[in-house]
């Protein structure tokens, strides 16, 4: 039997943490809770937070990184939780900050191609929100 959760828990936010190398950007992977997949820095959007400002809150907590975070979204993706239907807004961050310590430390975290992170990711379409990414970026200068 599906758990009942809050309305609010089946919106999220999410982050695509990049940083620039040459051959083009570099996106930063984290394990998912129990480690069986790699993911992004994703979480339910805080009642009193923006969406930008959950993601942020996300990725300090699960990969102890910080930075810019883009103003819009470079787009959103749905999937099945809780019995219903998670929508995220993804978010691009400029990570500027790693921290060697943090809330989740049991998260494993690497620096990967974006041809590795897109092979990586299950979710299609984050997997078309990642193939997006160098566009979204030179239209984001």
């Amino acid at each position: 039997m599906a758990q009942l959760r809050p309305d609010y828990f089946y919106t999220q936010s999410a982050v695509i943490p990049y940083r620039e190398r040459e051959g083009g950007p570099q996106v930063l992977l984290i394990t998912s809770r129990k480690k069986r997949r790699w993911v992004i820095p994703k979480g339910v959007k805080e009642p009193d937070l923006t969406p930008q400002a959950s993601a942020a809150k996300e990725a300090l907590e699960e990969a102890g990184i910080e930075g810019c975070i883009s103003e819009r979204p470079i787009g959103s993706y749905r999937y099945r939780k809780w019995g219903g239907i998670c929508t995220v807004q993804v978010f691009v961050m400029a990570v500027a900050r790693e921290r060697e310590t943090w809330e989740e430390p049991y998260r494993d975290r690497e620096w990967v191609s974006l041809e590795t992170a897109i092979s990586r990711i299950d979710e299609d379409r984050l997997k078309d929100l990642l193939r997006s990414l160098p566009g979204f970026l030179r239209g984001a200068e």
